[in-house]
């Protein structure tokens, strides 16, 4: 193919509706977005492991388990942006507000079962069996950051409301805002500077509710701004409404569940790691956070995939939800293929921050283990992105059950049995462990692969039938 080919190629790729140009023009908000959410989990890791080797060893553990329960909960309502999605591209704004409320629902539930789970905290993590310090440390971040599930909830769902319509923008500045004031709160909490006291993991996880509740705020502000209720219903869609509630459950509880159930799967590997000792289980802290990096972009990716896919659905147009599939995959692989050579050809990069200001003589096993760990990353991060934009894109025309069964599957078979026969009985070590991990990701991204062949999704809606919609507008 000669080069006017490839260019003349690459030209129409871009330039084609659900190509290259709008995935991208889609995706950057939502990729910097989650990148500055990446960053600020990295930067709060990296100040803990400067406080001690104790601090990041819990807080990874604790955050894991946090955030496993209430990404059930943030999957379920966040799936109001493939509702918004498909109502904006069959035209039935008025449907909006409505479903937007029954993500707020989603969240009140969310808050009374953190509430719930708070004083469940100290007999949890005296089962998991670390160290009594990191146990301590564990259970103080965990209470303190269950406080914060209301408003994180909420704001998935209000970020649906904004980016189902393709306003990616406003879910941007709102997020980096929310994650600078967490960095700032961090670094002013854990260490104790400007006269604040010196908190550690307690001001970590202070800084966390905070910055949730400030973006709280500011996505109610805009959320009901003037012009809204006219065209979405959003003040008068409030009322409870068990048909739509139920159907946002049908299909956004099996994409909670997705998330609930590798993250639950992660923990598991977490906890399981942990019992090899603080070095092992920082190192392995170190080595997902800075997968974090990677893998952050990707979901931005994702999340542009899945919004194109409901809005084409909506219109009716299955043939161009699955050009911004593949559009979206061949610009995701090639920016994970230079994202995994780095981590192999310049893995001391990366782990230069936390060696700061961290103790030398404990960080350079720490080092040494979690550059080995950056390799495993770099192949299964490859194949990450299959997983990533195929689930994204099947689960954008309201594919949910099936990745949710997938990924229960292959999470129990091929990840949390494996880890503890390969810890716990047969006693093959932290590299072994990582091995199952890969070969878990690797399963998994070709079971969505064949599901998005197979082309089932195509005929997939999660709004209702447009007589059913028309009907329910009339009556408002």
């Amino acid at each position: 193919m000669t080069l006017h080919k490839i260019y003349s190629f690459i030209l129409e790729k871009w330039n084609r509706e659900a190509g290259y140009k709008q995935v991208i023009l889609l995706a950057i908000p939502l990729i910097l977005s989650t990148t500055s959410l990446a960053i600020q989990q990295f930067v709060d890791r990296m100040f803990l492991a400067w406080y001690s080797a104790e601090a990041i060893a819990a807080t990874m553990p604790a955050g894991i388990l946090n955030f496993t329960i209430i990404n059930l909960f943030i999957g379920t309502a966040g799936y109001v942006g493939t509702f918004v999605a498909q109502y904006w591209g069959a035209s039935h704004h008025r449907q909006i507000g409505p479903i937007l409320w029954q993500g707020f629902y989603v969240a009140i539930i969310a808050t009374i079962v953190h509430m719930a789970l708070i004083p469940l905290a100290v007999p949890f993590f005296g089962l998991v069996g670390h160290s009594p310090e990191v146990q301590r440390l564990e259970i103080i971040y965990f209470q303190i950051i269950c406080l914060g599930a209301g408003p994180a909830v909420a704001i998935a769902a209000i970020a649906g409301f904004f980016t189902g319509q393709g306003k990616t923008k406003i879910v941007m500045i709102v997020s980096v805002m929310g994650n600078i004031i967490n960095v700032v709160l961090n670094y002013l909490l854990i260490f104790g500077h400007l006269g604040l006291p010196r908190l550690g993991v307690k001001g970590a996880a202070i800084a966390t509710v905070i910055s949730n509740i400030g973006a709280f705020v500011v996505f109610l502000a805009l959320i009901f701004s003037p012009g809204h209720e006219a065209k979405y219903r959003i003040l008068s869609g409030w009322r409870p409404n068990f048909a739509l509630f139920t159907r946002l459950l049908r299909f956004g509880l099996p994409n909670g569940l997705q998330y609930f159930v590798i993250y639950m799967s992660v923990s598991v590997f977490i906890l399981l790691v942990g019992r090899l000792g603080t070095i092992k289980l920082a190192a392995t802290n170190i080595a997902f956070n800075i997968n974090m990096l990677a893998f952050m972009p990707m979901m931005g990716f994702g999340m542009a995939v899945m919004i194109l896919v409901g809005q084409y659905q909506g219109k009716g147009r299955p043939d161009l939800s699955e050009k911004s599939v593949y559009s979206g995959f061949h610009l995701t692989y090639i920016y994970m293929m230079g994202i995994a050579a780095t981590y192999v050809l310049f893995p001391g990069f990366f782990l230069w921050p936390f060696s700061v200001k961290a103790d030398p003589e404990s960080f350079t096993s720490i080092k040494e283990i979690a550059t080995v760990l950056l390799r495993f990353i770099a192949v299964y991060s490859l194949f990450d992105t299959m997983n990533i934009i195929c689930s994204s894109g099947i689960k954008g025309a309201g594919d949910t059950r099936f990745v949710m069964l997938m990924t229960f599957f292959f999470s129990l078979l091929g990840l949390a049995i494996p880890t503890y026969l390969v810890l716990n009985v047969f006693n093959l070590g932290l590299y072994a462990a990582w091995a199952v991990i890969t070969v878990y990701i690797v399963l998994l991204s070709f079971a969505f692969l064949a599901r998005f062949l197979s082309g089932k999704w195509k005929t997939m809606r999660v709004i209702e039938k447009p007589k059913a919609i028309i009907s329910d507008e009339m009556n408002t």
